[in-house]
């Protein structure tokens, strides 16, 4: 994929258990801002999560108040989620919240068109922005987004890989750190299997920089940058057979 890639139309659900509420956000949408396209409109947060296994869409414009299950509980359900949220309500009092889960706007009912068409420019700007994270495979490179541009990282040189919401922190060997506005999901996906192993839900690490495994008190690895990760339990029995696969321990 290009580098140059630009995205000018993005896809869309929208969650909210009030049917005005629904209807007069897609109208408003489709009036006035072409750029997006609404693959459909849920009541509730179950059928929100089926709109989102089956549509992917790029954003969800999400209500909070709702009966049962909330926006946030439907945010808890994605670790790593892959689409951009707009909180769209009719209260202001969870602002801070929207904050702490990554939501890239949050919108007051009634909706304000000029406000939703400024929304609509940030959705594109950040996609526009998140250039696939791509593996150069002949000369063993990553290539990711920089504010600047992008920069050119050897895997070889990734000791590991931190989820942070919405941003992942890449630790090199050397010391040196970058933020990339990526899912760890992006790098698992991008990185090779062989070499790198996801043992946490925020956590992706580079098998060559293993000083230690520990399973006193939990499960543990010592990396060469001086982190102390934890496995999951889920994940240890995995992880245990990966590394005896890869290191050829008996």
């Amino acid at each position: 994929m290009s580098l140059q890639s630009v995205f000018t139309k993005l896809t869309a659900i929208i969650v909210d258990d009030e049917l005005h509420g629904r209807e007069n956000l897609k109208k408003i949408i489709e009036n006035y801002c072409h750029e997006i396209e609404i693959l459909g409109c849920a009541d509730s947060v179950v059928v929100a999560m089926e709109f989102v296994n089956v549509h992917k869409p790029d954003v969800v414009f999400l209500d909070i108040n709702m009966p049962v299950l909330d926006g946030f509980d439907f945010l808890d359900e994605y670790d790593d989620r892959k689409f951009m949220v707009v909180f769209v309500s009719a209260h202001d009092e969870f602002g801070i919240n929207a904050i702490k889960v990554g939501a890239t706007d949050y919108l007051l009912k009634p909706v304000n068109i000029k406000e939703l068409k400024q929304t609509v420019k940030k959705l594109l700007s950040i996609k526009n922005k998140k250039i696939k994270v791509e593996t150069v495979h002949e000369t063993d490179k990553l290539v990711i987004p920089a504010s600047h541009g992008f920069n050119v990282l050897v895997i070889d040189d990734i000791v590991r890989l931190e989820a942070d919401g919405c941003y992942t922190t890449v630790v090199m060997k050397g010391g040196k750190n970058t933020i990339v506005s990526r899912t760890l999901k992006d790098f698992e996906d991008s990185l090779p299997s062989e070499k790198f192993f996801r043992i946490h839900k925020s956590h992706l690490i580079n098998l060559k920089y293993i000083n230690e495994y520990s399973n006193l008190s939990g499960n543990f690895v010592s990396m060469s940058d001086g982190s102390k990760v934890e496995i999951s339990r889920r994940k240890a029995p995995e992880f245990i057979q990966k590394i005896k696969a890869v290191l050829n321990v008996v």
